[in-house]
């Protein structure tokens, strides 16, 4: 007898079946393959009695790191061994040299048990001092050990109080050690003061700093920044870009980091083989004040200036961080053997990062704007095939095959309810 339930659970295998079919790559998460040492990921807390502002989305900034770190926990990937460190949590005296002691691991780096991590954040109250320094140079201690990636990502809204120990000067000595160990600082509502501080700190170890004024913001950057740390081919390169394609770098996939001037345009060259689609996207921090009203344009161009695709962003004043990006497939039938190898002739590609960022009276406009510019070559799409539905397939055939399941998944779903009322209304 085909009960209720059992025809409910064959309807849901039967839908489950068809999504595995048409869906076959599902991702999995992966772990550090054997022989790979994990990346490790110390965030560092500021719990110092600043922390109680609300001017975070209407609430305090604790509550605001708070959520975050609980996002951010959720979305760790499992081959990242990640720990937490505060600063200013436990001494409320004024006592100046015990409080520029007030650091501690609250979290043991290694594997993350989400909701033990969790439970550690959540009891935690702004306190005391803002030891910058001492934070940093124990979380440099927490890392210690192998050639992995090693980052800390420094989350205050304020800058130092244990001064003469100057936490910039403690990044360029841990950066002058040589044990690539990257800093990103991120600044809650920060002053101009904390700015400098932050980005100082960022700078001395090729890390990058970022202006937080939402709780998303703050979510969003941590795990962008742990998700890097998994991905050790995306630790951030210098390259500097020049005033024309012609002399501009050759770069390969990978993420790089420049500075660029306001309004000013730079250059770049990546060479793309045909049936290759090249994917590229640039970041433009404001580390300093700006002007309201900018914005960023990222072209992908020929040598002889034909312009091909193009991406373009503009802010207003309410994030420090505007990004862009582009995709140029090149097709196989692009092929041009022009050196006689046999092999396929790639194409330069010339990708030109403008700004529109301006500075008002008495801000420094030198050294330039952090830049950060990603590079990807993957496998193109096959010919004829030019549109992709959501990033799960190509062509005009998968839209059609999903609005079918959906009108047959409706069909069944309608029957079962009608079915349903129907026995109810007999008993």
């Amino acid at each position: 007898m085909i009960t209720r339930r059992r025809l409910a659970a064959g309807v849901c295998g039967l839908l489950v079946t068809w999504t595995g079919a048409l869906f076959p790559a599902a991702a999995h998460a992966d772990t550090a393959p054997a022989g790979e040492q994990a990346p490790k990921v110390e965030l560092v807390l500021d719990v110092s009695g600043s922390m109680r502002a609300t001017d975070i989305d209407g609430k305090s900034r604790m509550a605001a790191a708070k959520q975050a770190f609980n996002e951010v926990l959720d979305a760790v990937p499992p081959e990242v061994q990640l720990g937490i460190r505060t600063l200013g949590a436990d001494y409320p005296g004024k006592d100046r040299k015990t409080g520029c002691k007030d650091t501690r691991q609250l979290y043991p780096v290694g594997p993350l048990d989400r909701t033990e991590a969790k439970t550690a954040v959540a009891t935690l109250a702004p306190t005391g001092w803002t030891p910058i320094g001492p934070a940093l140079l124990g979380a440099a201690d927490d890392l210690e050990g192998g050639d992995a990636t090693r980052r800390i990502v420094l989350i205050t809204d304020g800058e130092d109080t244990c001064a003469p120990l100057d936490p910039c000067e403690v990044a360029r000595e841990i950066a002058a050690k040589g044990i690539h160990l990257t800093i990103d600082t991120l600044g809650l509502v920060p002053d101009a003061r904390t700015r400098a501080q932050l980005v100082c700190i960022a700078e001395a170890t090729g890390g990058t700093y970022t202006s937080v004024r939402h709780t998303e913001e703050l979510s969003d950057r941590v795990s962008q920044l742990v998700d890097r740390a998994a991905e050790p081919t995306l630790t951030p390169v210098a390259a500097r870009g020049a005033d024309a394609c012609e002399k501009a770098p050759a770069l390969k996939p990978g993420l790089y980091t420049d500075r660029e001037a306001f309004g000013e345009h730079r250059w770049y060259r990546v060479e793309v083989l045909p049936g290759q689609e090249l994917r590229a996207s640039v970041s433009v921090a404001a580390d300093r004040a700006v002007n309201r009203d900018y914005g960023v344009l990222l072209r992908a161009s020929t040598l002889r200036g034909r312009e091909i695709v193009r991406g373009e962003a503009a802010g207003d004043g309410r994030t420090d961080v505007v990004s862009t990006g582009l995709r140029y497939p090149r097709p196989e039938s692009d092929a041009d053997d022009d050196d006689g190898s046999g092999k396929p002739a790639a194409e330069t590609v010339c990708l030109r990062v403008s700004n529109s960022f301006s500075a008002g009276a008495g801000v420094k406009t030198q050294p330039g704007l952090p830049v950060e510019l990603s590079v990807a070559l993957v496998d193109g799409p096959d010919e004829g095939t030019d549109a992709a539905f959501l990033g799960l397939g190509h062509g005009w055939w998968l839209l059609g095959v999903l609005v079918l399941t959906g009108f047959v998944a409706g069909v069944v779903w309608g029957w079962l309810s009608r079915w349903r009322i129907s026995v109810w209304r007999t008993n």
